[in-house]
């Protein structure tokens, strides 16, 4: 048996999930307090990858003992947050933790996961949301956010979202299915937010590039779906900022139409 535990994280100091060499990452900082609380070194797996300065709300891992698929502790399972949380910074949280098969692999497992972006939208900046959303180059009004929505709603669906993919990937195939899409206002906040089965690199960063862009009509609602079928990035609008996105859930049970993620 292996330790699978959600974690949250705030990115901002750190240059990504994934262990880096001459970098600080969220990764190293599991690592280093695995070792403290069990003793040995181990082997830390993760759901995802995550750019620098992106958030996550809830974020998947495994933990074992390096070389080996099982961990040696006698910590009880509900005590195993309240450990890491002892040793990690606090700008990431361990709030769920359970024992799983040796075959459960936290990433390839993910069945589809869901994204939000958080854009900053009131009349004066926020410094309470400094580097936790985007501060909105201009304002979104309620029609603005209305056409968001709609244009939002032409990502649904089984496509091939090379337009909506950083120039430079090395992925091959960029057909990716998306279950639901959409933008709405949390008071001062607009929220765009989507679950698919898998994500390009940027690809949420270039969506919210896309809709801001149809905000501003620089970019008319109808018009997203033809970029969709240009695999044209020249077309779609700017990568959006790190500082927005957030990784919101993860799900390891199949897709089914108006249900939760868990």
């Amino acid at each position: 048996m292996k330790l699978f535990l959600k974690i949250a994280f705030l990115g901002t100091a750190y240059c990504g999930y994934q262990v880096q060499n001459n970098a600080t990452t969220v990764q190293q900082m599991l690592n280093e307090a695995s070792e403290r609380i069990f003793g040995y070194e181990c082997d830390i797996i993760g759901c995802s990858r995550t750019d620098s300065g992106v958030h996550a709300n809830q974020f998947c891992i495994t933990v074992s003992k390096k070389g080996r698929p099982d961990l040696e502790h006698n910590i009880p399972i509900e005590k195993i947050p309240l450990a890491y949380n002892a040793y990690l910074p606090d700008d990431i949280s361990v709030f769920h933790a359970e024992s799983v098969e040796d075959s459960f692999h936290p990433r390839y497992g993910v069945k589809y996961k869901e994204y939000v972006y958080k854009i900053w939208n009131g009349k004066f900046k926020n410094p309470f949301l400094y580097d936790r959303a985007y501060n909105r180059p201009f304002y979104i009004n309620e029609d603005g956010v209305k056409k968001m929505n709609i244009a939002a709603k032409s990502f649904i669906g089984k496509h091939d979202f090379t337009a909506f993919m950083a120039k430079g990937s090395k992925i091959t195939d960029a057909t990716r299915t998306v279950f639901y899409a959409d933008v709405y206002s949390e008071g001062e906040t607009v929220v765009f937010r989507v679950a698919a089965d898998g994500f390009l690199y940027n690809m949420v960063r270039i969506m919210t590039g896309t809709l801001l862009d149809v905000a501003r009509n620089s970019i008319m609602p109808d018009e997203v779906g033809k970029i969709i079928l240009s695999k044209n990035r020249a077309l779609a609008g700017a990568t959006a900022p790190a500082c927005g996105l957030y990784l919101n859930k993860v799900s390891y049970e199949e897709y089914k139409e108006n249900t939760e993620l868990c």
